[in-house]
């Protein structure tokens, strides 16, 4: 479901064995990386990068050279690294049984009205009425709740359904083809450091996401800094320094000052310690304060002059209890910035798990991952069938 990378020491068994070693992005000297401290890897969740293996694992078919490396003088060819597309780890059971339960009982308000419709029915046209209120009432918008209904009409008429179930499970099957597109695996490894550059209102649960997804990468062996560019909040900073507290990760921060600033001295940082992921916190802000969202391009543009090709991904974190506030928010930012994803908190205990509908429909920006509860297990990879499978009671 997931493409996985793996990054493992390029060596030549001999000088006639094939170079079969990747060469890192153009302006970039890899040296050996620096370790992130030892964190556990069991129940790992899929959809980020797989650790480094014992042995060697074997290279994808396809695979593409990157640009070439200027090397310094001094630095070995020998400690060239290189990315290999690997098959997807199979989850432990009884972590993914724990996830599921999570999900459900996350979703699970949204969900009640939804299943209780194909309860004792029949299918007519009160069926398709109550469905149409349900999903409004999810926060599934107008556009995605008339698309589903009109192809769930279309799907029992050609396959003669006469089973409200049967109607569930074809409603199941056209949710999952609406969310597929936002199932996509956050890919590592294409830069070091690579830059995640964090956006989002107040109160989205920003910087708590930050903390949870820097304790996930550490799982896959990936060193982690993170920069405290909500310069304003001193709140902000105090949290995130906890979060790299709690996960021995250094924390880059300034009491005032110009937050761009601060996030181009990280990305400094992160590259002379050769860190392999640098995540850039923001100030929040709503995309009506538009003297705001244009400071948010500036630390845009300087990450950039930071590091060629830098951000390598702008993430936008959004509440789910917005609803569809939080697809307005989804396009100002897209339209400011060019999100490369989205990670989607609070849906534990929200009646507007249809929001994400009313995003594969109008602004189909993936969605790395779902939250649903504080602990840092409660933010997992999206996957379109399990959500499906939570919402409608699977």
């Amino acid at each position: 479901m997931f493409s996985f990378f793996k990054r493992f020491k390029g060596s030549k068994e001999s000088e006639n064995a094939p170079d079969e070693s990747q060469t890192a992005p153009e302006g970039l000297v890899e040296e050996p990386a620096v370790e992130a401290p030892a964190a556990p890897r069991t129940n790992a969740p899929a959809g980020i990068v797989t650790p480094p293996a014992a042995a060697a694992p074997a290279i994808a078919p396809q695979s593409q050279p990157e640009p070439e490396l200027e090397l310094e003088p001094d630095f070995e060819e020998s400690s060239l690294e290189t990315v290999e597309i690997v098959p997807p780890p199979v989850q432990d059971a009884g972590a993914k049984r724990s996830w599921m339960t999570r999900l459900k009982t996350g979703l699970s308000k949204t969900s009640s009205s939804l299943t209780g419709i194909f309860v004792g029915t029949k299918i007519d046209e009160d069926l398709y009425e109550e469905l149409e209120t349900a999903l409004l009432m999810s926060d599934a918008g107008v556009d995605a709740t008339e698309f589903l209904l009109e192809a769930l009409r279309e799907k029992v008429r050609v396959e003669r359904l006469t089973d409200p179930q049967q109607v569930k499970t074809a409603l199941r099957t056209l949710l999952v083809d609406l969310l597929k597109p936002l199932e996509k695996s956050l890919m590592l490894g294409r830069a070091q450091p690579l830059v995640m550059m964090i956006a989002g209102v107040n109160g989205a649960g920003k910087t708590t996401s930050i903390g949870k997804l820097a304790k996930h990468l550490q799982s896959f062996n990936q060193s982690v800094l993170l920069a405290a560019g909500d310069t304003f909040r001193a709140a902000a900073r105090e949290q995130l320094a906890i979060w790299g507290q709690r996960n021995n990760v250094t924390v880059v921060s300034q009491e005032s000052g110009d937050p761009a600033a601060v996030i181009f001295d990280a990305v400094g940082a992160a590259r002379a310690r050769k860190v392999d992921v640098m995540m850039a916190d923001t100030a929040g802000r709503l995309p009506t304060q538009l003297h705001l969202m244009e400071e948010l391009r500036k630390v845009k543009r300087v990450i950039g002059k930071a590091q060629d090709g830098a951000p390598h991904e702008v993430l936008l974190v959004i509440d789910a209890n917005t609803g569809q506030n939080a697809l307005a928010q989804v396009k100002a930012f897209d339209d400011a910035l060019g999100l490369t994803g989205l990670i989607v908190t609070k849906l534990d205990g929200t009646a507007k798990g249809g929001i994400l509908a009313a995003i594969a429909r109008q602004r189909p920006i993936p969605v790395y991952f779902i939250g649903v509860g504080e602990k840092v297990e409660d933010l997992q990879p999206f996957s379109a069938e399990e959500f499906s499978d939570a919402l409608l009671g699977g």
